[in-house]
């Protein structure tokens, strides 16, 4: 049985032109480039505050 975490987040279509693939994937980095100049300033202060580097990598300075 199924369960909500079983099921893709985005449902793509299997077969998409590539002219539509590359419209995508042109719109979410220009998306993408906007959220991080809009937030950027905030989202640098989030992580400071937990040490944190932008990926979600702790920077405890730990080799492991």
């Amino acid at each position: 049985m199924l369960t909500p975490n079983d099921l893709p987040l985005v449902c793509l279509p299997l077969e998409l032109p590539v002219e539509a693939v590359a419209e995508l994937i042109d719109f979410l980095h220009e998306l993408t480039e906007a959220l991080e100049r809009h937030y950027g300033a905030e989202l640098k202060r989030y992580y400071d505050a937990r040490d944190i580097a932008p990926g979600g990598i702790e920077s405890n300075n730990s080799p492991f």
